[in-house]
């Protein structure tokens, strides 16, 4: 798997502009020398949650990607967004993870807090000092947003948070959290019945459990939070009382599944190129394995599906840029995407022989990485359902539409820092 540098391909120029092909070249540089050293210490630790390279990240002010600088931010948007996590996905998708988790609640702020919180918040995320999660997960309830059962009481003028929240990304990072809470009496609507809350990681009554390993994304955080009646201020609401489900569900389109695409477009990349590098240097016959027809099969496939796999990525966004109503787009380019990088990995997981399962060698780790991207921002079951209402004309809700027009992303220059 190659760290060196590389140029985005033709296919991709009606997507990029030339400051995003900078923006792509940094990208490389920064994951050739602080991702792949860090990638390997990483798997030979999981128990261990990445903390310096999370720390370089914010320094560049790559988690305030499509913050306006108003707020400090680099206004870049959601193309640039998706560079920076797909290239990084090529060499680590669990540093791209770290990445990819702060920037969802940064959507919902971005979309739903007053101008106020957003000069108290967003300055943090920009410069560094505050990474944010976002918990909506829960132990019983899974990802289903109308089963969640934490609560939020109001108690004066404060609101008094308890439940518990679970495979929550940044969690041993983040410095406050965006946390979905009931906030109505059993028997109201979803739409009415959820609030977004701002907790600070600080406050009396949270913890955070111990970090536990998963099957891949090692160095990465998901974990549990525990709100033990946890108090608030009311200026802690993001958006307005009942309008949590709408920050959940617009943070997961227009962040969520955008930013699961590029990650698995990275694993996916990676996949290819392993496989190519290793058919072209291993003997066979009077030549190598990538002289064989059948083997030259198998990698065509592939290489179909990766190029399919970023025009789908790259193309949703800048639909998302430009304010067009692109919602099934980007559900789409995170359903096919991560449907494509799972049977490349597989062919190459199979095209390798033995050595796929040796541990000191990357295909290993880019075949559990990529189950990963599976379950967040919905399942496939739950992309075909949405993807079902556009066929049928019942997709009425388009958060592309209504929130991204906001701000004239592609006015602003993603490498200035």
């Amino acid at each position: 798997m190659t760290t060196a540098p590389t140029t985005p391909p033709p296919a991709l120029r009606p997507y990029l502009t030339a400051r995003h092909e900078l923006l792509w070249q940094e990208a490389d540089a920064f994951a050739a020398e602080h991702v792949a050293p860090r990638a390997v210490r990483m798997e030979a630790a999981p128990r261990k949650v990445e903390r310096k390279v999370a720390e370089l990240m914010a320094e560049r002010g790559w988690f305030a990607i499509t913050v306006p600088p108003v707020f400090g931010g680099l206004g870049a948007g959601h193309v640039a967004k998706t560079v920076l996590v797909h290239r990084i996905a090529c060499v680590s998708a669990a540093v791209a993870a770290i990445l990819q988790a702060t920037l969802i609640p940064v959507g919902g702020l971005l979309h739903f807090a007053t101008h106020e919180q957003k000069l108290r918040w967003l300055p943090q995320v920009a410069d560094g000092s505050l990474l944010l999660s976002i918990a909506v997960t829960e132990p019983r309830a899974g990802g289903h947003i109308g089963g969640i059962e934490t609560t939020a009481e109001r108690a004066g003028n404060q609101w008094v948070i308890t439940g518990s929240k679970i495979h929550i990304g940044n969690s041993h990072l983040a410095g406050a959290h965006v946390v979905i809470a009931r906030t109505a009496p059993p028997g109201v609507s979803t739409s009415q019945a959820l609030t977004a809350f701002l907790v600070e990681s600080d406050r009396e009554g949270i913890s955070v459990a111990d970090h536990r390993p998963g099957l891949g994304l090692h160095g990465f955080s998901a974990g549990r939070l525990d709100l033990d009646h946890v108090r608030v201020p009311e200026d802690n609401i993001v958006g307005e009382i009942g309008q949590g489900l709408s920050v959940a569900q617009s943070s997961s389109i227009l962040y969520g599944r955008p930013n699961l695409a590029a990650v698995s477009l990275g694993l996916h990349e990676a996949a290819l190129t392993t496989t190519t590098a290793y058919l072209k240097t291993r003997p066979r016959y009077q030549g190598t394995l990538s002289d064989l027809a059948v083997l030259r099969d198998r990698v065509g496939d592939m290489e179909a599906r990766l190029r399919a796999a970023r025009i789908l990525a790259y193309q949703s966004v800048l639909l998302l840029d430009q304010g067009l109503p692109c919602d099934a787009e980007l559900i789409n380019a995170k359903y096919l995407g991560h449907q494509w990088a799972v049977r490349t990995t597989q062919d190459a997981m199979e095209l390798h022989g033995a050595r796929a399962f040796d541990a000191d060698y990357p295909l290993e780790r880019l075949w559990r990485d990529i189950q990963h991207t599976y379950p967040p921002a919905g399942t496939g079951e739950v992309q075909r359902i949405r993807l079902a209402d556009a066929a049928l004309d019942e997709d009425r809700i388009q958060w592309s539409e209504r929130l991204a027009a906001e701000a004239a992303w592609t006015d602003h220059d993603p490498t200035a820092a």
